[in-house]
Protein backbone atom coordinates (compact mmCIF):
# COMPACT_ATOMS: atom_id res chain seq x y z
CA UNK A 1 0.00 0.00 0.00
CA UNK A 2 2.70 2.49 1.02
CA UNK A 3 5.96 2.51 -0.98
CA UNK A 4 9.43 1.53 0.09
CA UNK A 5 12.30 4.03 -0.25
CA UNK A 6 15.41 3.47 -2.31
CA UNK A 7 18.26 2.79 0.14
CA UNK A 8 21.79 3.92 -0.69
CA UNK A 9 25.06 3.90 1.22
CA UNK A 10 24.38 7.33 2.70
CA UNK A 11 20.84 6.63 3.92
CA UNK A 12 21.17 2.99 4.95
CA UNK A 13 21.71 3.81 8.63
CA UNK A 14 18.50 5.87 8.70
CA UNK A 15 16.20 3.35 7.03
CA UNK A 16 17.51 0.45 9.16
CA UNK A 17 17.82 2.24 12.51
CA UNK A 18 14.27 1.31 13.46
CA UNK A 19 15.27 -2.34 13.83
CA UNK A 20 15.88 -1.66 17.51
CA UNK A 21 13.18 1.01 17.79
CA UNK A 22 15.62 3.92 18.00
CA UNK A 23 15.61 6.91 15.64
CA UNK A 24 19.03 7.97 14.43
CA UNK A 25 19.97 11.24 12.71
CA UNK A 26 23.28 12.50 11.38
CA UNK A 27 25.15 14.97 13.58
CA UNK A 28 27.84 17.44 12.52
CA UNK A 29 31.08 16.94 14.46
CA UNK A 30 31.96 20.61 14.09
CA UNK A 31 28.90 22.75 14.86
CA UNK A 32 26.83 20.01 16.51
CA UNK A 33 23.78 20.50 14.30
CA UNK A 34 21.62 17.57 13.37
CA UNK A 35 21.51 16.97 9.61
CA UNK A 36 18.57 15.46 7.74
CA UNK A 37 18.04 13.97 5.20
CA UNK A 38 21.38 12.13 5.31
CA UNK A 39 24.00 14.18 3.52
CA UNK A 40 27.69 14.34 2.65
CA UNK A 41 28.15 17.63 4.52
CA UNK A 42 26.51 19.80 7.14
CA UNK A 43 24.41 22.38 5.32
CA UNK A 44 24.92 24.85 8.18
CA UNK A 45 28.73 24.94 8.51
CA UNK A 46 29.74 22.80 5.46
CA UNK A 47 31.78 20.44 7.59
CA UNK A 48 32.03 17.01 5.97
CA UNK A 49 32.70 15.10 9.20
CA UNK A 50 29.31 13.69 10.13
CA UNK A 51 28.45 11.07 12.70
CA UNK A 52 25.20 9.37 13.64
CA UNK A 53 23.34 10.23 16.85
CA UNK A 54 20.53 8.43 18.61
CA UNK A 55 17.62 10.78 19.32
CA UNK A 56 14.50 10.45 21.39
CA UNK A 57 12.07 10.48 18.47
CA UNK A 58 9.84 12.80 20.49
CA UNK A 59 8.75 16.19 19.23
CA UNK A 60 6.00 18.65 18.38
CA UNK A 61 3.65 18.44 15.43
CA UNK A 62 4.09 21.68 13.47
CA UNK A 63 1.92 20.81 10.47
CA UNK A 64 -0.84 18.29 9.81
CA UNK A 65 -3.15 17.27 6.97
CA UNK A 66 -5.78 14.62 6.44
CA UNK A 67 -5.30 12.97 3.06
CA UNK A 68 -8.58 12.01 1.35
CA UNK A 69 -7.20 11.16 -2.09
CA UNK A 70 -6.49 7.56 -3.13
CA UNK A 71 -3.31 8.30 -5.04
CA UNK A 72 -2.80 4.65 -5.97
CA UNK A 73 -5.00 1.55 -6.22
CA UNK A 74 -5.80 -0.04 -2.88
CA UNK A 75 -4.84 2.97 -0.79
CA UNK A 76 -7.15 3.24 2.21
CA UNK A 77 -8.18 6.80 3.02
CA UNK A 78 -8.47 9.01 4.97
CA UNK A 79 -5.29 9.09 7.00
CA UNK A 80 -3.37 11.82 8.80
CA UNK A 81 0.07 13.09 7.85
CA UNK A 82 2.09 15.31 10.13
CA UNK A 83 5.40 17.12 10.28
CA UNK A 84 7.25 16.46 13.53
CA UNK A 85 9.90 18.90 14.77
CA UNK A 86 12.14 16.72 16.92
CA UNK A 87 13.02 17.91 20.41
CA UNK A 88 16.81 17.71 20.06
CA UNK A 89 16.77 20.17 17.14
CA UNK A 90 13.36 21.42 15.93
CA UNK A 91 14.96 22.55 12.67
CA UNK A 92 15.04 18.84 11.76
CA UNK A 93 11.59 17.67 10.72
CA UNK A 94 10.11 14.31 9.83
CA UNK A 95 7.06 13.86 7.61
CA UNK A 96 5.21 10.79 8.80
CA UNK A 97 1.81 9.13 8.96
CA UNK A 98 0.01 9.29 12.30
CA UNK A 99 -1.19 5.90 13.55
CA UNK A 100 -3.38 4.88 16.47
CA UNK A 101 -5.59 7.98 16.35
CA UNK A 102 -8.51 9.26 14.35
CA UNK A 103 -7.16 11.37 11.48
CA UNK A 104 -9.23 14.39 12.49
CA UNK A 105 -7.84 14.22 16.04
CA UNK A 106 -4.34 15.23 14.94
CA UNK A 107 -3.67 18.86 15.82
CA UNK A 108 -0.79 21.25 15.28
CA UNK A 109 0.99 21.73 18.60
CA UNK A 110 0.33 18.17 19.75
CA UNK A 111 3.18 16.11 21.11
CA UNK A 112 4.10 12.87 19.33
CA UNK A 113 6.79 10.21 19.20
CA UNK A 114 8.28 8.11 16.42
CA UNK A 115 7.70 4.38 16.12
CA UNK A 116 8.43 2.26 13.07
CA UNK A 117 6.71 0.15 10.42
CA UNK A 118 8.80 -2.63 8.93
CA UNK A 119 8.54 -2.88 5.15
CA UNK A 120 10.77 -5.37 3.41
CA UNK A 121 14.31 -4.39 4.48
CA UNK A 122 13.53 -0.91 5.85
CA UNK A 123 11.88 0.62 8.89
CA UNK A 124 9.70 3.61 8.04
CA UNK A 125 8.98 6.14 10.81
CA UNK A 126 5.36 6.66 11.84
CA UNK A 127 3.98 8.87 14.60
CA UNK A 128 1.99 8.11 17.73
CA UNK A 129 0.36 10.88 19.73
CA UNK A 130 1.62 11.36 23.27
CA UNK A 131 -0.60 11.97 26.27
CA UNK A 132 0.95 15.37 26.88
CA UNK A 133 -0.46 18.87 26.81
CA UNK A 134 -0.04 20.62 23.44
CA UNK A 135 2.61 23.30 23.30
CA UNK A 136 1.46 26.91 23.55
CA UNK A 137 4.02 28.18 21.05
CA UNK A 138 5.50 26.25 18.15
CA UNK A 139 9.28 25.90 17.98
CA UNK A 140 11.21 27.77 15.29
CA UNK A 141 11.52 25.29 12.44
CA UNK A 142 12.93 27.22 9.49
CA UNK A 143 14.64 30.41 8.42
CA UNK A 144 12.55 33.56 8.64
CA UNK A 145 11.68 35.55 5.51
CA UNK A 146 14.07 38.24 6.74
CA UNK A 147 16.93 35.72 6.97
CA UNK A 148 16.17 34.43 3.48
CA UNK A 149 16.07 37.93 2.04
CA UNK A 150 19.34 38.80 3.77
CA UNK A 151 21.03 35.95 1.89
CA UNK A 152 20.04 37.32 -1.52
CA UNK A 153 22.89 38.65 -3.66
CA UNK A 154 22.55 41.89 -5.56
CA UNK A 155 23.77 42.43 -9.14
CA UNK A 156 27.46 41.87 -9.76
CA UNK A 157 27.66 44.66 -12.35
CA UNK A 158 25.59 47.46 -13.83
CA UNK A 159 24.86 45.42 -16.93
CA UNK A 160 21.53 43.56 -17.08
CA UNK A 161 21.32 40.57 -19.38
CA UNK A 162 17.53 40.86 -19.15
CA UNK A 163 17.56 44.03 -21.25
CA UNK A 164 19.20 42.31 -24.22
CA UNK A 165 16.11 40.39 -25.30
CA UNK A 166 12.35 40.68 -25.76
CA UNK A 167 9.41 38.37 -26.21
CA UNK A 168 8.62 38.62 -29.89
CA UNK A 169 6.00 35.93 -30.33
CA UNK A 170 3.54 33.74 -28.44
CA UNK A 171 1.45 30.82 -29.58
CA UNK A 172 -0.59 27.95 -28.28
CA UNK A 173 -2.33 24.79 -29.34
CA UNK A 174 -5.85 23.90 -28.40
CA UNK A 175 -6.31 23.46 -24.67
CA UNK A 176 -8.72 21.03 -23.12
CA UNK A 177 -9.43 17.96 -21.08
CA UNK A 178 -8.71 14.65 -22.79
CA UNK A 179 -8.12 16.03 -26.29
CA UNK A 180 -6.81 12.56 -27.27
CA UNK A 181 -4.19 14.26 -29.41
CA UNK A 182 -0.55 13.31 -29.85
CA UNK A 183 1.49 15.69 -27.63
CA UNK A 184 4.14 16.41 -30.25
CA UNK A 185 1.36 17.51 -32.60
CA UNK A 186 0.27 20.02 -29.95
CA UNK A 187 3.87 21.22 -29.61
CA UNK A 188 4.36 21.73 -33.34
CA UNK A 189 1.14 23.74 -33.60
CA UNK A 190 2.09 25.99 -30.68
CA UNK A 191 5.62 26.55 -32.00
CA UNK A 192 4.48 27.40 -35.51
CA UNK A 193 1.89 29.80 -34.09
CA UNK A 194 4.49 31.58 -31.94
CA UNK A 195 6.93 31.98 -34.82
CA UNK A 196 4.18 33.34 -37.08
CA UNK A 197 3.03 35.68 -34.30
CA UNK A 198 6.55 37.12 -34.18
CA UNK A 199 6.51 37.75 -37.91
CA UNK A 200 9.35 35.28 -38.38
CA UNK A 201 9.83 32.05 -40.27
CA UNK A 202 11.16 28.79 -38.86
CA UNK A 203 14.41 29.43 -40.73
CA UNK A 204 14.93 32.51 -38.51
CA UNK A 205 14.93 30.39 -35.35
CA UNK A 206 18.46 29.55 -34.24
CA UNK A 207 17.82 28.43 -30.65
CA UNK A 208 15.56 25.96 -28.82
CA UNK A 209 14.77 25.74 -25.11
CA UNK A 210 12.33 23.61 -23.17
CA UNK A 211 11.47 22.20 -19.76
CA UNK A 212 11.58 19.41 -18.57
CA UNK A 213 13.17 17.97 -21.71
CA UNK A 214 13.06 14.38 -22.94
CA UNK A 215 12.71 11.22 -20.90
CA UNK A 216 9.79 12.45 -18.80
CA UNK A 217 6.69 10.25 -18.79
CA UNK A 218 3.14 10.25 -17.43
CA UNK A 219 1.85 12.91 -19.80
CA UNK A 220 4.35 15.52 -18.66
CA UNK A 221 6.06 16.28 -21.96
CA UNK A 222 6.21 15.68 -25.69
CA UNK A 223 9.66 14.14 -25.87
CA UNK A 224 11.83 17.21 -25.48
CA UNK A 225 13.71 19.35 -27.94
CA UNK A 226 15.10 16.36 -29.82
CA UNK A 227 11.55 15.31 -30.68
CA UNK A 228 10.71 18.80 -31.93
CA UNK A 229 13.96 19.06 -33.87
CA UNK A 230 13.26 15.75 -35.59
CA UNK A 231 9.81 17.04 -36.57
CA UNK A 232 10.73 20.56 -37.77
CA UNK A 233 14.49 20.37 -38.52
CA UNK A 234 15.26 23.84 -37.20
CA UNK A 235 19.01 23.15 -36.92
CA UNK A 236 19.60 25.33 -33.83
CA UNK A 237 23.04 26.69 -33.05
CA UNK A 238 22.17 26.66 -29.34
CA UNK A 239 19.69 24.54 -27.37
CA UNK A 240 18.87 23.36 -23.86
CA UNK A 241 16.29 21.18 -22.15
CA UNK A 242 16.10 19.75 -18.64
CA UNK A 243 14.58 19.96 -15.18
CA UNK A 244 17.36 21.56 -13.14
CA UNK A 245 16.38 25.08 -14.16
CA UNK A 246 14.65 27.91 -12.23
CA UNK A 247 11.22 26.34 -12.73
CA UNK A 248 9.43 25.72 -16.04
CA UNK A 249 10.16 29.34 -16.94
CA UNK A 250 13.85 28.55 -16.58
CA UNK A 251 13.92 27.64 -20.26
CA UNK A 252 12.98 31.24 -21.08
CA UNK A 253 15.68 32.57 -18.76
CA UNK A 254 18.22 30.28 -20.40
CA UNK A 255 17.12 31.67 -23.78
CA UNK A 256 17.59 35.22 -22.49
CA UNK A 257 21.14 34.38 -21.43
CA UNK A 258 21.91 32.75 -24.77
CA UNK A 259 20.69 35.80 -26.68
CA UNK A 260 22.61 38.13 -24.37
CA UNK A 261 25.77 36.10 -24.95
CA UNK A 262 25.36 36.40 -28.72
CA UNK A 263 24.86 32.67 -29.24
CA UNK A 264 21.59 33.18 -31.13
CA UNK A 265 19.01 35.82 -32.06
CA UNK A 266 15.64 34.04 -31.95
CA UNK A 267 15.02 31.23 -29.44
CA UNK A 268 11.86 29.14 -29.53
CA UNK A 269 10.81 28.12 -26.01
CA UNK A 270 8.00 25.60 -25.49
CA UNK A 271 6.16 23.59 -22.86
CA UNK A 272 3.69 20.77 -23.50
CA UNK A 273 1.47 18.79 -21.12
CA UNK A 274 -1.01 16.04 -21.93
CA UNK A 275 -1.76 14.69 -18.47
CA UNK A 276 -5.52 14.51 -19.02
CA UNK A 277 -5.26 12.33 -22.11
CA UNK A 278 -2.52 10.18 -20.57
CA UNK A 279 -4.68 9.48 -17.49
CA UNK A 280 -7.60 8.53 -19.74
CA UNK A 281 -5.39 6.15 -21.73
CA UNK A 282 -4.25 4.49 -18.50
CA UNK A 283 -7.85 4.09 -17.35
CA UNK A 284 -8.76 2.54 -20.72
CA UNK A 285 -5.85 0.10 -20.52
CA UNK A 286 -4.09 1.66 -23.52
CA UNK A 287 -1.11 2.69 -21.43
CA UNK A 288 0.45 0.74 -18.54
CA UNK A 289 -0.24 1.83 -14.99
CA UNK A 290 2.87 3.76 -13.89
CA UNK A 291 5.25 1.34 -12.24
CA UNK A 292 5.59 1.42 -8.49
CA UNK A 293 9.05 0.35 -7.44
CA UNK A 294 11.13 1.99 -4.77
CA UNK A 295 10.90 5.72 -4.27
CA UNK A 296 13.88 7.94 -5.00
CA UNK A 297 14.45 11.60 -5.76
CA UNK A 298 12.77 14.50 -3.95
CA UNK A 299 9.99 12.31 -2.49
CA UNK A 300 12.31 9.70 -0.93
CA UNK A 301 11.51 10.91 2.59
CA UNK A 302 7.85 11.84 2.06
CA UNK A 303 6.18 9.25 -0.20
CA UNK A 304 6.91 6.29 2.15
CA UNK A 305 4.95 8.20 4.78
CA UNK A 306 1.94 8.50 2.44
CA UNK A 307 2.72 11.98 1.13
CA UNK A 308 2.41 10.92 -2.50
CA UNK A 309 1.83 14.30 -4.10
CA UNK A 310 2.87 17.92 -4.00
CA UNK A 311 -0.74 18.39 -2.85
CA UNK A 312 0.13 16.69 0.45
CA UNK A 313 3.44 18.51 0.89
CA UNK A 314 1.92 21.92 0.25
CA UNK A 315 -1.21 21.15 2.26
CA UNK A 316 1.07 20.65 5.25
CA UNK A 317 2.58 24.08 4.60
CA UNK A 318 -0.85 25.64 4.17
CA UNK A 319 -1.99 24.16 7.47
CA UNK A 320 1.09 25.57 9.21
CA UNK A 321 0.42 28.98 7.63
CA UNK A 322 -3.19 28.90 8.85
CA UNK A 323 -2.12 28.07 12.39
CA UNK A 324 0.64 30.67 12.43
CA UNK A 325 -1.15 33.61 10.81
CA UNK A 326 -4.82 32.98 11.58
CA UNK A 327 -5.89 32.24 8.00
CA UNK A 328 -9.01 30.26 7.11
CA UNK A 329 -10.05 28.15 4.16
CA UNK A 330 -11.81 31.24 2.85
CA UNK A 331 -8.41 32.92 2.57
CA UNK A 332 -7.44 30.40 -0.09
CA UNK A 333 -10.96 30.37 -1.46
CA UNK A 334 -10.81 33.98 -2.64
CA UNK A 335 -7.93 33.04 -4.96
CA UNK A 336 -9.97 30.21 -6.50
CA UNK A 337 -13.14 32.29 -6.82
CA UNK A 338 -11.24 35.15 -8.45
CA UNK A 339 -9.58 32.77 -10.90
CA UNK A 340 -12.93 31.41 -12.00
CA UNK A 341 -14.39 34.89 -12.46
CA UNK A 342 -11.49 35.77 -14.76
CA UNK A 343 -11.71 32.45 -16.62
CA UNK A 344 -15.33 33.25 -17.46
CA UNK A 345 -13.95 36.05 -19.66
CA UNK A 346 -11.55 33.73 -21.52
CA UNK A 347 -13.09 31.67 -24.33
CA UNK A 348 -10.46 28.89 -24.06
CA UNK A 349 -10.53 28.37 -20.29
CA UNK A 350 -11.41 24.84 -19.21
CA UNK A 351 -13.62 25.88 -16.29
CA UNK A 352 -15.77 28.95 -16.97
CA UNK A 353 -18.93 28.29 -14.94
CA UNK A 354 -19.34 30.62 -11.93
CA UNK A 355 -17.76 29.49 -8.68
CA UNK A 356 -19.09 30.80 -5.37
CA UNK A 357 -17.44 30.60 -1.99
CA UNK A 358 -20.08 28.06 -0.97
CA UNK A 359 -19.16 25.95 -4.01
CA UNK A 360 -15.52 26.16 -3.03
CA UNK A 361 -16.09 25.21 0.61
CA UNK A 362 -18.45 22.33 -0.16
CA UNK A 363 -16.22 20.63 -2.76
CA UNK A 364 -14.69 17.26 -1.91
CA UNK A 365 -11.50 17.34 0.10
CA UNK A 366 -8.16 16.29 -1.35
CA UNK A 367 -5.71 16.91 1.49
CA UNK A 368 -6.88 19.31 4.19
CA UNK A 369 -7.08 22.27 3.96
CA UNK A 370 -7.07 21.70 0.19
CA UNK A 371 -10.32 20.85 -1.54
CA UNK A 372 -10.89 20.20 -5.22
CA UNK A 373 -10.83 23.88 -6.20
CA UNK A 374 -7.52 24.52 -4.44
CA UNK A 375 -5.86 22.33 -7.07
CA UNK A 376 -5.05 23.20 -10.66
CA UNK A 377 -6.71 21.47 -13.60
CA UNK A 378 -4.79 18.74 -15.48
CA UNK A 379 -5.16 19.37 -19.19
CA UNK A 380 -3.67 18.91 -22.64
CA UNK A 381 -1.97 21.92 -24.22
CA UNK A 382 1.25 23.31 -25.64
CA UNK A 383 2.41 26.92 -25.35
CA UNK A 384 5.43 28.49 -27.03
CA UNK A 385 7.17 31.84 -26.86
CA UNK A 386 9.93 33.33 -29.01
CA UNK A 387 12.72 35.18 -27.22
CA UNK A 388 14.51 37.53 -29.62
CA UNK A 389 17.41 39.96 -29.51
CA UNK A 390 16.24 43.40 -28.37
CA UNK A 391 17.59 45.10 -31.48
CA UNK A 392 15.02 43.21 -33.57
CA UNK A 393 12.11 44.83 -31.71
CA UNK A 394 11.40 47.39 -34.47
CA UNK A 395 10.79 44.54 -36.92
CA UNK A 396 8.19 42.75 -34.81
CA UNK A 397 4.57 42.23 -35.74
CA UNK A 398 3.39 43.26 -32.24
CA UNK A 399 4.56 45.75 -29.63
CA UNK A 400 7.67 44.39 -27.96
CA UNK A 401 7.42 42.98 -24.46
CA UNK A 402 10.72 43.46 -22.70
CA UNK A 403 12.37 41.77 -19.75
CA UNK A 404 12.98 44.22 -16.95
CA UNK A 405 14.34 41.76 -14.38
CA UNK A 406 14.57 38.09 -13.46
CA UNK A 407 14.68 36.58 -9.98
CA UNK A 408 16.42 33.23 -9.89
CA UNK A 409 18.57 32.86 -6.78
CA UNK A 410 18.31 29.54 -4.98
CA UNK A 411 18.29 30.44 -1.28
CA UNK A 412 16.02 28.01 0.57
CA UNK A 413 16.73 24.35 1.16
CA UNK A 414 15.69 22.12 -1.74
CA UNK A 415 14.68 19.10 0.36
CA UNK A 416 10.90 18.89 0.14
CA UNK A 417 10.35 18.20 3.83
CA UNK A 418 13.12 20.43 5.24
CA UNK A 419 12.55 23.65 3.30
CA UNK A 420 10.37 26.66 4.11
CA UNK A 421 7.16 25.57 5.85
CA UNK A 422 5.15 28.77 6.33
CA UNK A 423 5.28 29.52 2.58
CA UNK A 424 5.70 27.44 -0.52
CA UNK A 425 9.41 26.58 -0.71
CA UNK A 426 11.58 28.27 -3.34
CA UNK A 427 9.39 31.37 -3.52
CA UNK A 428 10.84 33.82 -0.99
CA UNK A 429 14.35 33.67 -2.45
CA UNK A 430 13.62 34.27 -6.16
CA UNK A 431 11.05 36.95 -5.29
CA UNK A 432 13.58 38.89 -3.22
CA UNK A 433 16.23 38.42 -5.90
CA UNK A 434 13.92 39.91 -8.54
CA UNK A 435 13.71 43.28 -6.78
CA UNK A 436 17.50 43.61 -6.52
CA UNK A 437 17.71 43.76 -10.32
CA UNK A 438 15.35 46.65 -10.99
CA UNK A 439 14.40 50.08 -9.70
CA UNK A 440 10.72 49.20 -10.08
CA UNK A 441 8.81 48.21 -6.97
CA UNK A 442 5.64 46.17 -6.30
CA UNK A 443 3.51 49.34 -6.50
CA UNK A 444 4.62 49.75 -10.14
CA UNK A 445 3.19 46.38 -11.19
CA UNK A 446 -0.12 46.52 -13.07
CA UNK A 447 -0.87 42.80 -13.36
CA UNK A 448 0.38 39.66 -11.61
CA UNK A 449 0.35 36.20 -13.17
CA UNK A 450 1.47 34.04 -10.26
CA UNK A 451 2.01 30.29 -10.24
CA UNK A 452 -1.08 28.61 -8.81
CA UNK A 453 -0.60 24.88 -8.91
CA UNK A 454 -2.43 25.23 -5.59
CA UNK A 455 -4.01 28.28 -4.00
CA UNK A 456 -1.33 28.28 -1.30
CA UNK A 457 1.35 28.69 -3.98
CA UNK A 458 -0.31 31.84 -5.22
CA UNK A 459 -0.70 33.25 -1.71
CA UNK A 460 2.98 32.58 -1.08
CA UNK A 461 4.03 34.50 -4.20
CA UNK A 462 1.76 37.43 -3.30
CA UNK A 463 3.48 37.83 0.06
CA UNK A 464 6.99 37.03 -1.19
CA UNK A 465 6.77 39.63 -3.96
CA UNK A 466 5.62 42.27 -1.50
CA UNK A 467 2.04 42.86 -2.64
CA UNK A 468 1.18 42.43 1.02
CA UNK A 469 3.29 41.76 4.09
CA UNK A 470 4.28 38.37 5.43
CA UNK A 471 1.24 36.91 7.17
CA UNK A 472 -1.05 39.67 5.85
CA UNK A 473 -2.68 37.71 3.01
CA UNK A 474 -5.83 36.84 5.03
CA UNK A 475 -6.71 40.53 5.28
CA UNK A 476 -5.42 41.39 1.81
CA UNK A 477 -7.46 38.66 0.11
CA UNK A 478 -10.67 39.14 2.11
CA UNK A 479 -13.57 39.59 -0.28
CA UNK A 480 -11.35 39.21 -3.34
CA UNK A 481 -11.62 42.87 -4.37
CA UNK A 482 -7.90 43.69 -4.22
CA UNK A 483 -7.03 40.90 -6.69
CA UNK A 484 -9.95 41.46 -9.10
CA UNK A 485 -9.47 42.86 -12.61
CA UNK A 486 -10.14 46.36 -11.29
CA UNK A 487 -8.35 45.81 -7.99
CA UNK A 488 -5.05 46.86 -6.48
CA UNK A 489 -3.19 44.01 -8.22
CA UNK A 490 -5.22 42.08 -10.82
CA UNK A 491 -4.29 38.43 -10.34
CA UNK A 492 -4.18 35.58 -12.86
CA UNK A 493 -6.34 37.40 -15.34
CA UNK A 494 -6.95 34.41 -17.62
CA UNK A 495 -8.12 32.17 -14.79
CA UNK A 496 -4.74 30.82 -13.81
CA UNK A 497 -3.97 27.14 -13.69
CA UNK A 498 -6.87 26.72 -11.27
CA UNK A 499 -9.45 27.41 -13.99
CA UNK A 500 -7.74 28.01 -17.33
CA UNK A 501 -5.67 24.82 -17.04
CA UNK A 502 -2.37 23.45 -15.79
CA UNK A 503 0.03 24.60 -18.49
CA UNK A 504 2.90 24.49 -16.02
CA UNK A 505 3.53 28.21 -15.87
CA UNK A 506 3.68 28.94 -19.60
CA UNK A 507 0.01 29.96 -19.70
CA UNK A 508 0.80 32.61 -17.11
CA UNK A 509 3.63 33.97 -19.26
CA UNK A 510 1.43 33.94 -22.36
CA UNK A 511 -1.30 35.86 -20.55
CA UNK A 512 1.17 38.47 -19.26
CA UNK A 513 2.30 39.15 -22.83
CA UNK A 514 -1.31 39.42 -24.02
CA UNK A 515 -2.06 41.89 -21.22
CA UNK A 516 0.98 44.04 -22.03
CA UNK A 517 0.06 44.05 -25.70
CA UNK A 518 -3.42 45.24 -24.66
CA UNK A 519 -5.03 42.34 -26.54
CA UNK A 520 -6.94 40.66 -23.70
CA UNK A 521 -10.41 41.89 -24.62
CA UNK A 522 -12.98 41.56 -21.85
CA UNK A 523 -10.34 40.67 -19.27
CA UNK A 524 -7.90 43.46 -20.20
CA UNK A 525 -6.39 45.41 -17.32
CA UNK A 526 -6.63 49.05 -18.33
CA UNK A 527 -3.30 50.61 -19.21
CA UNK A 528 -1.18 47.61 -18.22
CA UNK A 529 2.50 48.48 -18.64
CA UNK A 530 4.27 46.23 -16.11
CA UNK A 531 3.58 42.57 -15.31
CA UNK A 532 5.16 40.06 -12.97
CA UNK A 533 5.11 36.34 -13.76
CA UNK A 534 6.25 33.56 -11.44
CA UNK A 535 7.17 30.04 -12.39
CA UNK A 536 7.28 27.02 -10.14
CA UNK A 537 7.85 26.67 -6.44
CA UNK A 538 8.59 23.70 -4.16
CA UNK A 539 11.13 22.85 -6.85
CA UNK A 540 13.56 25.64 -7.89
CA UNK A 541 11.61 28.55 -9.33
CA UNK A 542 11.85 32.04 -10.78
CA UNK A 543 10.05 35.31 -11.34
CA UNK A 544 10.10 37.63 -14.34
CA UNK A 545 9.25 41.31 -14.49
CA UNK A 546 7.98 42.26 -17.95
CA UNK A 547 7.42 45.71 -19.44
CA UNK A 548 5.63 47.03 -22.50
CA UNK A 549 7.54 48.97 -25.16
CA UNK A 550 10.80 49.43 -23.27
Amino acid sequence: MFPVPEVDLRSEFYWTSGADGVLRIQRCSDCGSLVHPPSAACHRCRCSELGVQEVSGRGTIVAATVNHQAWRPGLEVPYALAVLAIDEDPRVRLTARVVGAEPTAVRIGARAAVSFEEREDVFVPVLELLDEAPVAELPVVDESPAQIRAAVRGPRSGRRYEHDSVISGIGGSRIGRRLMSDPLTLTVRACKAAVEDAGLSLSDIDGLATYPGGGVGNGFGEGGLTALEEALRIRPTWYTGGTELPGPGGSVIAAMLAVSAGLCRHVLCFRTVWEATYAELVRAGRRPVPAGGRVSGPMTYTAPAGSFSAANTLALGAAHYMHRFGASRETFGWIAVNARANAARHPDAIYRAPLTMDDYLSARMVSTPFGLYDCDVPCDAAIAVVVSAAETAHDLRHPAVGFEAAGTQLVERVSWDQSTLAHEPQVLGPAAHLWTRTDLRPADVDVAELYDGFTFNCLSWLEALGFCGIGEAPEFLEGGKRIALDGVIPLNTHGGQLSHGRTHGFGLLQEAVIQLRHEAGARQVAGAEVAVVSSGGLTPSSALLLVRDR
